[in-house]
């Protein structure tokens, strides 16, 4: 790993805490708030590639064990790797892997700006939604004892704001992409 590396993985870190200053909204019957810090790990993904974005998010995750408030609503500490939003919390860590991975094998720099567009939107859906969700809510129905079912059906809600979130995270993508030709391929 080269110094680039860390310092564009501790960048993107420090954009995924800084999307936890917006204010958490609440919804639903379920515990789990809407915050802007998903979209960072959609990001980080998408920019930075599988294996820095996902570093990206470690040091998100070790920033909240060690006790430092970085996450939505001023939280840290250990306990919140048993509350009952652990799950979306743990999977940052694979979604931001998983929508870096397909966002290097299905986004090509020769391609067509709406091809890439669509490729990073839907490599944000994938690792952004998808596998978040099924950490976050497998998670949600054991720590809060609500049965799959219930959780599955509360966190959709939530579907329709996280759609664009990844649409918000292909355009900055593309602009990146764009932009930026000097940044290292994701990887």
């Amino acid at each position: 790993m080269t110094t680039r590396d860390l310092v564009l993985s501790a960048l993107f870190a420090a954009i995924i805490v800084a999307l936890g200053l917006l204010p958490p909204i609440s919804i639903g019957i379920i515990p789990v708030p809407i915050t802007a810090q998903s979209l960072g790990v959609m990001l980080a993904g998408v920019v930075l590639g599988a294996k820095r974005g996902t570093i990206a998010v470690l040091i998100v995750v070790l920033l909240v064990a060690i006790g430092l408030p970085v996450l939505s609503g001023g939280r840290g500490g250990l306990a919140v790797f048993a509350g009952p939003t652990a799950g979306f919390f743990i999977g940052w860590i694979f979604a931001a892997y998983v929508t870096g991975y397909l966002s290097e094998r299905l986004v090509k720099g020769e391609q067509s700006g709406p091809a890439q567009g669509i490729g990073f939107f839907t490599a944000s859906v994938i690792g952004g939604v998808v596998v978040l969700y099924a950490f976050g809510i497998a998670w949600l129905a054991i720590a809060a004892n609500l049965g799959f079912s219930k959780a599955f059906l509360g966190s959709m809600g939530f579907v329709p704001g996280d759609l664009v979130k990844a649409a918000v995270a292909a355009l900055v993508g593309r602009a990146v992409m764009v932009g930026y030709p000097l940044l290292p391929q994701r990887s």
